[in-house]
């Protein structure tokens, strides 16, 4: 049945093989179940609720990437996306995290509509490089940040806004702990690096008594409290258009860089370098995005630690399925998931925050005008706290640079659409 379902023998792979590459791609992104609940349970929802609908959309991404795209392409409520949704749809822009919830179940539904009619690509294919990078790496910035104010190694300061904490306190010498950690066992090869991390500094804290010990393993908390909690009729608002988008955007091109990236690594590309089975892959993606909002989290994407489990040599969906399987059978752990403190997941979200940021080494920095609206994303996402803003005015300095430098041309007609719209949003 397996063979059938996933065509191992033409994959060159096996059983054994797959449920390897599953296992290690699992532990390589498990620190999502302790840092999603954490970031999301800030807006005020049910932290045990957070961790349920967690495991469960990425199990449901998994299975429909594993069954109908055959991909070892694990999914799971994306990093940058969760910061997103608190800290600029809720904390910044002052909408209830119901409404919230609305904009990611409305996002995938366009997604799967981008899909259907064959629109993603023409979308990805306009963007220029040099701005979805900048895209990216603006977003780990923006999450870096986070993990310092998290950790209170950085504080709100009258004079300049923010200062350096007290980093000799236990919270920020922990998170300092445990971004060390994560590096020095990620550089070591050690399966499960970042989750370890973070396990290690909460036992450090249980044992210090920062933290009070409740157990390991117990049955799974209620679903209810987030369960069906969208609110529609607040997400219909004409200024929620812009965030619907920035939640479409971001998934849209982080799930594609990720296939293309997981794809290439597989050699799963065909002999034109396309990627097989491309809208099969998206559909997975969307349709997890629009049923986690359901259950209650923010956009479910592709992970690029699935690529450790194709080193292991994952090359079909039954990699996915193992994942999917294990993020199941996490829904036991919440008790060690509800014991995590914010600052033990901060060496985790800098860590990625790190790895978002690489991508600048491709950016062409002796061309300013595709080099300076990079600048302006980077820069202004955590600047005005803001992943949508730093999109729209990274959009708005493309247009305006290329246009100055004579070099209108070169920009694809949608940026200059989508440039007109956020300045529309920023002048209403």
């Amino acid at each position: 049945m397996l063979e059938r379902l996933f065509k191992l023998k033409e994959h060159g792979t096996d059983i054994r093989t797959e449920m390897i590459a599953g296992l290690t791609t699992f532990l390589t992104m498990a620190y999502i179940i302790f840092v999603n609940p954490q970031i999301l349970s800030e807006t005020g929802m049910d932290r045990g609720a957070v961790f349920v609908a967690t495991c469960i959309a990425a199990a449901i991404g998994c299975f429909i990437m594993g069954f109908v795209a055959n991909y070892p392409v694990a999914q799971a409520p994306g990093m940058g996306l969760n910061a997103f949704f608190t800290y600029t749809v809720v904390f910044q822009m002052g909408y209830s995290w119901q409404v919230a919830l609305a904009a990611v179940f409305l996002s995938g539904v366009c997604f799967i509509l981008l899909s259907l009619f064959k629109v993603r690509q023409w979308i990805i294919n306009s963007i220029p490089v040099s701005l979805r990078t900048g895209i990216t790496a603006g977003i780990g910035m923006f999450l870096a940040l986070i993990a310092l104010e998290n950790s209170q190694i950085v504080v709100d300061h009258p004079a300049t806004l923010v200062a350096l904490g007290d980093i000799t306190a236990f919270g920020p010498a922990m998170a300092a702990l445990g971004f060390f950690l994560t590096i020095g066992l990620v550089n070591r090869g050690v399966k499960g690096a970042v989750m370890l991390a973070i396990l290690i500094v909460t036992t450090i804290s249980v044992l210090a008594g920062h933290v009070d010990y409740n157990s390991v393993i117990s049955a799974p908390p209620s679903l209810m409290p987030t369960f069906m909690q969208l609110d529609f009729a607040g997400a219909f608002e004409v200024g929620l258009i812009s965030i619907v988008f920035a939640f479409l955007f971001v998934d849209l091109f982080d799930t594609a860089g990720t296939l293309v990236g997981v794809a290439q690594k597989a050699n799963l590309m065909d002999e034109n370098g396309n990627v097989p089975r491309l809208g099969r892959a998206l559909f997975a993606d969307s349709t997890a995005t629009s049923v986690g909002a359901l259950l209650g989290t923010s956009n479910t994407t592709s992970y690029i630690e699935s690529v450790s489990g194709v080193a292991e040599g994952g090359r079909t969906g039954l990699t996915a399925v193992v994942v999917g399987l294990l993020f199941l059978l996490a829904l036991f752990f919440s008790p060690l998931a509800g014991m995590v403190p914010a600052y033990a997941t901060a060496g985790a979200l800098f860590y990625v925050a790190i790895l978002m940021m690489s991508g600048l080494v491709n950016v062409n920095w002796r061309d300013l005008t595709e080099a300076a609206p990079v600048g302006v994303v980077c820069l202004m996402m955590p600047l005005t706290y803001s992943i949508a803003s730093g999109i729209g005015l990274g959009f708005i300095s493309y247009c305006a640079i290329k246009a100055l430098s004579g070099k209108a041309k070169d920009v694809h007609i949608s940026i200059w659409v989508l440039a007109v719209l956020f300045l529309l949003k920023f002048y209403m």
